[in-house]
């Protein structure tokens, strides 16, 4: 709840299992932004609270704790609109991002990052803000393992990038949860890159939890195929202008 006034999430319950990735779809304003810092403790910043249920890690409850106290404990999120700090140098940033551990993990991590995105270390010296968009996301997913994560909150890792840039960006979000065995609870209005990536999906709609189901459920589920990868009940793909997201009833609602 923001401000004690608005009731942004209504009862949703959603699992991520260790070392899975979990797609949460959803138009803009369902609350997948919101679920997300929830979970990351980021929620206070914004006047927001939890006023009901509970939020579990590894069998420990987080919720109520700082979000400081939870980026120890592994769970770090990558916020939408690729967050960096402009005026550092690439290196800079991602020293910030394991200022928590000590030296000698530091060290490692920063040679498991420049493994991973080895443009990155090309660039260590350049300042950031200089990075095109592609580059600033491989940033912040560098930054994010920087902290030793056990597992990662994405918040629209493919926003604003190109088809190019957005499956490489993919790729490396599977290679990393397939290397490291980190959880991912990936947030991506492209649904289809989304379930490509995760074995399990959720769909949020109004702050509800609507539909749920492993991704080859959801990709085989009319609702989804018409309303987020854009076919129509025949298979057929539509143009944009055709499909009118909230025109027709959902199958879910009824």
């Amino acid at each position: 709840m923001y401000m004690k006034v608005f009731l942004a999430l209504k009862g949703i319950s959603i699992q991520v299992k260790d070392g899975s990735i979990v797609a949460l779809l959803g138009a803009n304003g369902a609350g997948k932004t919101t679920t997300l810092k929830s979970i990351s403790g980021l929620l206070k910043s914004e006047e927001g609270d939890i006023t009901y249920g509970n939020i579990e890690f590894n069998g420990y409850r987080i919720d109520g704790i700082n979000g400081s106290k939870i980026a120890q404990l592994g769970i770090i999120q990558v916020m939408e609109g690729r967050k960096i700090l402009q005026h550092l140098t690439v290196e800079q940033n991602l020293l910030v991002g394991g200022h928590h551990t000590g030296t000698k993990m530091r060290n490692k991590n920063l040679d498991l990052v420049y493994h991973y995105f080895p443009k990155l270390n090309a660039l260590s010296g350049r300042i950031s803000g200089f990075l095109s968009g592609g580059e600033q996301q491989m940033l912040v997913l560098g930054r994010a393992l920087m902290a030793n994560p056990k597992a990662m909150l994405l918040d629209e890792p493919s926003l604003g990038l190109s088809p190019l840039l957005v499956n490489e960006i993919f790729h490396m979000i599977g290679r990393i949860n397939a290397d490291l065995k980190t959880s991912v609870l990936l947030v991506e209005q492209n649904a289809k890159k989304a379930i490509s990536i995760a074995s399990y999906g959720y769909v949020l709609e109004n702050g509800r939890l609507v539909l749920e189901g492993s991704a080859n459920d959801l990709r085989n589920n009319e609702d989804i195929k018409e309303f987020y990868l854009g076919f129509s009940r025949g298979g057929a793909r539509r143009h944009f202008s055709d499909v009118k997201h909230y025109k027709r009833r959902k199958r879910w609602l009824g």
